[in-house]
């Protein structure tokens, strides 16, 4: 009997889960104002507020982009699993800087730790990225397409780079390019991947493969 390649679906948990703590470990930073019950007390909170909205919209194109892509994979090898890990490394250290960009009120080293995990996260991110670009049909992403997310990822990357050396002389000019580069990432499908593509892959994910037994017309054992 040949063996089957594990699946993707308990790296997609496990990631799911570690997602979900990251923001929680956020949410848990925000506290009351002290001191008055004004609305000048919650005013004096902004620097939290800001921190965590931008760290929170990051997070969820994060994890966005690694929902789209995770679903090219076939089957999860070593390698991918491992790159997984490490990419899911870096993005835990979002918390941190969050918190400490919150606590100095966007100063110069706080704000350059900040821009340098986002670093981070993207250097990670990109071999997750060409990975799943390597193992996606050409049908569904055409060489185009592949040479664009390339391409859009070192722009990000370079972008954050910038905002990290900026932050040392203006912290809200580097803030605020973290900003800008994060827009890139909005879509979390590349240009030039259709539905008809996505539902191509959700079908074969969902047919067994050629030469396996339908487990439907059997017992209901796992696919």
């Amino acid at each position: 009997m040949a063996q089957r390649g594990a699946t993707t679906e308990r790296l997609g948990s496990f990631s799911d889960a570690v997602f979900a703590v990251i923001i929680t470990i956020m949410v848990l930073e925000l506290k009351p104002p002290p001191g008055h019950p004004t609305f000048a007390a919650l005013l004096s909170l902004w620097p939290t507020a800001l921190s965590y909205v931008v760290s929170y919209y990051f997070i969820a194109i994060v994890w966005l982009n690694h929902h789209h892509l995770l679903r090219f994979f076939p089957h999860a090898t070593p390698r991918v699993i491992w790159i997984n890990f490490v990419h899911l490394f870096m993005v835990s250290l979002v918390p941190f800087s969050t918190a400490w960009v919150a606590d100095t009120q966007l100063a110069a080293v706080p704000v350059f730790v900040y821009a340098a995990v986002f670093v981070l996260v993207n250097l990670a991110y990109i071999p997750f990225e060409w990975h799943a670009l390597a193992a996606a049909p050409i049908d569904e992403i055409s060489a185009r397409t592949r040479r664009f997310v390339k391409a859009r990822s070192s722009v990000t990357l370079g972008t954050f780079v910038i905002a990290m050396l900026v932050s040392l002389k203006s912290p809200s000019c580097g803030f605020g390019l973290i900003c800008c580069a994060l827009l890139v990432y909005l879509r979390p499908e590349p240009p030039g991947t259709g539905r008809a593509g996505l539902n191509k892959v959700a079908l074969s994910d969902a047919l067994p493969s050629q030469g396996e037994p339908d487990a439907r017309a059997g017992s209901r054992s796992e696919i």
